[in-house]
């Protein structure tokens, strides 16, 4: 399920011509903005994912998060940003990530997860953490 008032778009953020997820219309606080199922990965084969472009777009999964998920939907195409206006949830039961907003959102707002799962988390994160 994706709420058809969500739409890809081309992002300003991180100015690399990237893409991502933006709203057509407001939405409120707590409102689930998409359920998706994900494609899961054991271990072994997240190791070969990593080493290809495939790996800027996996989710850690499982509760040992040595697992990694592709995310159907839009689920991949979320930019980062350390104060997320939406968070993930995973479910791994049901094999599933949804979606949901944690902040007040738009029209044409661009929708932002924080790739640590908890919306306001600061831990650097894996593009954040290399040093030049």
């Amino acid at each position: 399920m994706i709420l058809p008032s969500l739409i890809i778009a081309p992002s300003d953020f991180g100015g690399d011509g990237g893409l991502g997820v933006f709203s057509i219309q407001n939405f409120g606080i707590n409102t689930i903005i998409e359920i998706s199922p994900v494609l899961i990965f054991d271990s072994k084969d997240r190791e070969k994912l990593e080493l290809t472009t495939l790996y800027n777009y996996i989710f850690e999964w499982g509760e040992d998060k040595m697992q990694a998920a592709i995310g159907l939907g839009y689920l991949s195409m979320y930019n980062h940003s350390y104060n997320a206006n939406c968070e993930y949830e995973m479910d791994y039961d049901n094999r599933t990530m949804s979606v949901k907003t944690v902040k007040q959102i738009e029209k044409g707002e661009e929708l932002f997860i924080n790739y640590n799962g908890d919306a306001d988390d600061q831990a650097k994160i894996w593009f954040d953490a290399i040093v030049l």
